[in-house]
C-alpha cells in the first residue's frame, strides 16, 4: 500500500501511522521507520535546581522529587546540567527565551538580531519530506522559533485550531461544519467509519491495533479538546469578595500544556511533520493546581521562602507530571517495529538555570529517546559550562544533518553517543 494514506469523508482527511503494510515486504527490503524526529520543550520560568539535580552522577543516581516522577523512563533520558549559552545578558531578565534555540548572544540589547533556531535549520533540510515542515507550539503567541532572517514565528496556542490543522480538511464551511460535530458528540471517526472498516480489513492483526490504538487517541483528544473549551462557555460562579488580579487565558499552564502534548504523538506517528516546538511561557497568573496561590511568575523569585518553595514545587510537580506522561505515549506507540520514541528526540528544559537570579548558566536539560545512549545524570563544569549548542549539533547529526557546527558551538557533545 502507498505510504500516503487517508481515510476521506466530508471536511476530514484522517492521516494513517505507520503500518506495517506500508511496508515494501515483498522486495526482501528491511523494516524502516519513517525518520527521526525532534520535539523542543523550553518552560520559560526555570525548574527549581535542588528538587532536579541529584547529588550523584552517572546512572546509579538517587532520584530527586522530580525525578522521581520520571522513574518509569530512567533509562529512556539523561539530565543534563552544567551547559549554557554565551553572552546571554539582555534586555532583561527573561529574553534569554528568545535564543534558547538560538544561542544568539546580547538577547534585546542595542541593534540585536536573533538567528535562526534549531528546529528551522532542521527544517530546511528535512522538512519537505513531510506535510507540515514544523509545528511551532506554545501556551501563548511567542515561540522558541526563528526564521534564518531572526524573524520570530508566532506560535499556534490553540490544540483546537492545531488538530483542525492535522486533521480537517475541506473548506472553511466544511471545517466549521466538523467542529460543531465535534460540540455535539460527533467524533471525526465518524465521519470516517465506513472507510475505516474496510481498510482494517485489509491489513493484518498488528496493523489492527495499532489502528485501534491510534483512532482511541483521536477520540480522546477529541473529547478532552470540546471539555476544554466547555469551560470557556459556562458562566463564573458569583461570590461576595473583592476580585482578584485578571488572570489572562493562560493562566492554566498545566492544562494547555497537557492539551499541547497530547498532539505531539499524533502528529509524529501520522508523519504529518517530524520537528515539533512547544514554549510553555510562565504568566503573572496563578495556575489552577491544587495548594497554589501565588502567581507562577512571582514563585519563581522564592527568595528562598519556604512557603513559595513548596507552592512551587507544585507547580513543577505538575509540569513534570504531564512530560512523564509524554513519554510513556511515545514509548507505547509503535512505528516500523520500534517505539515511536526510539525516532523520537525530546528535549526537555529552560532558558534559565535560576529563576529566583534570572541566572542563564547551569540550564536544566533533558533529552529523552532519539536512538541516543541515554540514562543517567551528567554533570559538566559548574563553572565553565559547555556550551548548549554542542548538544544542538549531535542533534542536528542524528537528524540525519550534516553540519559540524551550530550557533556558540565547538563540536558534539562530549559523552553523547547514538546507540
Amino acid at each position: 500500500m502507498p505510504r500516503r494514506k487517508f481515510l476521506q469523508g466530508t471536511g476530514v482527511a484522517l492521516t494513517l501511522p505507520m503500518l506495517d503494510a506500508f511496508l515494501p515486504r515483498a522486495r526482501g527490503e528491511a523494516v524502516k521507520p519513517s525518520g527521526k524526529k525532534m520535539v523542543c520543550i523550553c518552560t520559560s520560568l526555570g525548574l527549581h535546581a535542588p528538587f532536579l539535580f541529584p547529588e550523584e552522577t552517572g546512572a546509579d543516581y538517587t532520584p530527586t522529587p522530580y525525578l522521581e516522577l520520571l522513574k518509569e523512563h530512567r533509562k529512556d533520558f539523561t539530565l543534563f546540567s552544567g551547559l549554557s549559552h554565551p553572552d546571554q545578558t539582555g534586555a532583561n531578565g527573561h529574553t534569554s527565551e528568545m535564543t534558547w534555540l538560538t544561542s544568539a548572544r546580547f538577547p534585546g540589547l542595542g541593534a540585536f538580531k536573533n538567528t535562526v533556531s534549531l528546529d528551522q535549520l532542521a527544517a530546511e533540510k528535512i522538512g519537505l519530506q513531510t506535510r507540515y515542515p514544523s509545528l511551532v507550539l506554545g501556551t501563548g503567541s511567542p515561540s522558541l522559533s526563528y526564521t534564518r532572517g531572526g524573524v520570530m514565528i508566532p506560535a499556534e496556542s490553540r490544540p483546537s485550531r492545531v488538530f483542525a490543522k492535522l486533521f480537517l480538511d475541506g473548506s472553511p464551511a466544511d471545517m466549521k461544519r466538523q467542529v460543531q460535530r465535534l460540540r455535539e458528540g460527533q467524533s471525526i471517526m465518524d465521519t470516517v467509519s465506513e472507510e475505516a472498516r474496510r481498510f482494517t480489513r485489509r491489513v493484518g492483526a498488528a496493523d489492527r491495533d495499532k489502528l485501534d490504538e491510534y483512532f482511541t487517541s483521536v477520540r480522546e483528544l477529541e473529547q478532552r479538546l470540546v471539555q476544554s473549551e466547555a469551560w470557556v462557555q459556562k458562566p463564573k460562579p458569583k461570590i461576595d469578595a473583592e476580585p482578584p488580579l485578571d488572570i489572562t487565558n493562560g493562566s492554566d499552564l498545566i492544562g494547555r500544556m497537557q492539551l499541547l502534548f497530547d498532539l505531539i504523538p499524533l502528529a509524529l506517528q501520522s508523519d504529518s511533520t517530524r520537528l515539533i516546538t512547544i514554549f510553555l511561557q510562565g504568566a503573572n497568573a496563578v495556575p489552577p493546581v491544587s495548594g497554589v496561590t501565588i502567581d507562577h511568575h512571582n514563585l519563581s523569585h522564592h527568595g528562598q521562602e519556604p512557603d513559595k518553595l513548596a507552592q512551587l514545587r507544585r507547580v513543577e510537580t505538575e509540569q513534570f507530571r504531564v512530560f512523564s506522561g509524554l513519554i510513556d505515549k511515545l514509548k507505547r506507540k509503535q512505528e516500523g517495529g520500534a517505539a515511536l520514541l526510539d525516532d523520537t528526540m525530546v528535549l526537555f528544559g529552560s532558558n534559565l538555570g535560576n529563576a529566583n537570579s534570572h541566572d542563564t548558566r547551569n540550564l536544566p536539560i533533558l533529552l529523552a529517546g532519539g536512538g541516543f545512549k541515554l540514562g543517567g545524570y551528567t554533570a559538566f563544569d559548574a563553572q565553565k559550562n559547555a556550551p548548549l549548542c554542542n548538544l544542538y549539533v549531535s542533534m542536528l547529526q542524528q537528524l540525519g544533518i550534516e553540519t559540524a557546527a551550530f550557533g556558540s558551538s565547538t563540536g558534539t557533545l562530549s559523552g553523547l553517543n547514538p546507540a
